[in-house]
């Protein structure tokens, strides 16, 4: 079997290591971060994601409050100019883009912890079904 001339040079020629890897791994195929030869998985970063995005949704909330008290009296102390009715517009325009950046985020912040949370699991239960399995070490390999 051989392979196209675009496979061959993602993955090399049949029988000799692949050209391509998974950016986390190091160490050869079939080793993960650190060259221990398992893949490893952390909740860390959608843990971090959700972090993120539950502070972007105060700091959304917080700057249309403050903005919203920016504008406080303008109507009243710009009485008769045409530009009143233009910063209103541009306000009401804002204030509705940052509640949308506050109701995403605040779903977004849910839905990755959700993601860790399942990925976490879903670990767990890997590693306990494949507790039984023997996977051949260097040792094995010198038999």
């Amino acid at each position: 079997m051989t392979y196209s001339e675009r496979w061959q040079e993602l993955f090399g020629p049949i029988g000799d290591e692949p050209a391509m890897s998974l950016a986390s791994a190091s160490g050869g195929p079939g080793a993960g971060a650190g060259g221990t030869g398992r893949l490893k998985y952390s909740k860390g970063p959608w843990t971090s994601a959700s972090g993120t995005a539950g502070a972007l949704r105060t700091r959304a909330e917080t700057t249309r409050s403050v903005l919203g008290r920016g504008h406080e009296g303008v109507a009243a102390g710009a009485g008769g100019l045409s530009s009143a009715a233009a910063l209103k517009s541009v306000l009401t325009s804002w204030e509705g883009r940052l509640r949308s950046v506050r109701d995403e985020c605040e779903q977004l912040t849910g839905d990755l912890l959700t993601v860790a949370k399942e990925m976490g699991e879903s670990e767990t239960a890997v590693r306990s079904s494949l507790k039984g399995v023997h996977v051949p070490d260097r040792a094995d390999e010198k038999r």
